[in-house]
């Protein structure tokens, strides 16, 4: 290392009688121990900077179980409760929603499942802040449907994404993870 280097040459310089440069190398020694300082605090908060870059989480409807969830009577917020990932924390299960961790670009996703019904579609919608950004909607009368769609935001620290079931929709899901909300951090800005 070479603060040790730097070290063990000032100590040996110190050691020599009459040496008249003793003062000079114990200022030259501060100044580096203190820059040394700097440079492990400046690493320090790289390494913190780099763990908030990394930001992903996919996460299903159902923690066990199958079935629909609605249709309600008015627009219903989706708690994705499986969580299959979610590195760096920045969903939460309880609530479903994403909130973001530092200002950048993120990709989401969303996937919704359904069976064929006669009079309820299957809708959700992806809100950033209480504003709808875009849906996944499929209506059938019978058999198997399913939609999906995504998009790619801009966040500031603090906004809050997450997913609404469409008043009168409903959604699917099982073990298969039929009804999904994905996200990850593309770039920091």
């Amino acid at each position: 290392d070479r603060r040790e280097i730097v070290i063990l040459w000032t100590q040996e310089r110190r050691e020599q009688p009459g040496s008249e440069s003793v003062k000079a190398l114990s200022g030259e020694l501060a100044t580096i121990k203190s820059r040394a300082n700097i440079t492990e605090s400046h690493v320090e908060a790289l390494r913190r900077e780099e763990e908030v870059k990394k930001v992903a989480f996919s996460a299903s409807l159902l923690a066990s179980g199958s079935g629909h969830t609605g249709p309600f009577d008015t627009h219903t917020t989706l708690v994705f409760k499986y969580v299959l990932t979610n590195i760096g924390n920045a969903y939460n299960p309880d609530t479903g929603f994403f909130i973001a961790p530092v200002r950048g670009v993120y990709h989401f996703e969303i996937k919704s499942g359904a069976y064929g019904h006669p009079s309820h579609g299957s809708a959700t919608v992806l809100v950033k802040n209480d504003q709808n950004v875009f849906a996944a909607w499929e209506h059938q009368t019978s058999g198997t449907m399913s939609s999906s769609n995504g998009v790619i935001l801009l966040l500031e620290v603090g906004d809050v994404v997450f997913v609404r079931l469409w008043h009168h929709t409903r959604v699917y899901d099982n073990e298969h993870n039929h009804s999904t909300f994905s996200g990850h951090l593309i770039f920091t800005m």
